[in-house]
């Protein structure tokens, strides 16, 4: 079963605060030193520059087959370490019914950069 989080109401000026950005795996590698199976992506977003992220995609998604892809990604939240990593944006992502996640990204191709809105 997939648990949902308590809805609560926030204004627009609060998602407005969200920087949420389209990015382009540019990197991959298995992150072996995390507690749960995770890559290590290194995301380009254009104008922006290339951001670090620890992602838990290991269930659905093959290193290679992420490469080139366009994802979401909350662009400014504060760094986070992960064991030896430093990772700088959060990319996103929704659970299938077995938990295993699945990436957000654009139906087509957009610029590097572009915001979510």
């Amino acid at each position: 079963m997939i648990e949902n989080k308590v809805s609560m109401t926030i204004a627009y000026v609060d998602f407005d605060k969200i920087e949420m950005l389209v990015g382009r795996i540019a990197r991959v590698e298995v992150f072996s030193k995390a507690r749960k199976p995770a890559y290590k992506l290194w995301i380009d977003f254009g104008e922006l520059g290339i951001k670090q992220s620890s992602a838990q995609l290991t269930a659905l998604y093959q290193p290679e087959a992420l490469i080139g892809k366009q994802v979401i990604a909350v662009t400014n939240f504060p760094p986070k370490q992960i064991a030896d990593f430093m990772s700088e944006v959060l990319v996103l992502g929704v659970p299938d019914k077995d938990g295993r996640v699945t990436l957000l990204h654009p139906d087509h191709e957009v610029p590097l950069g572009a915001c979510v809105f």
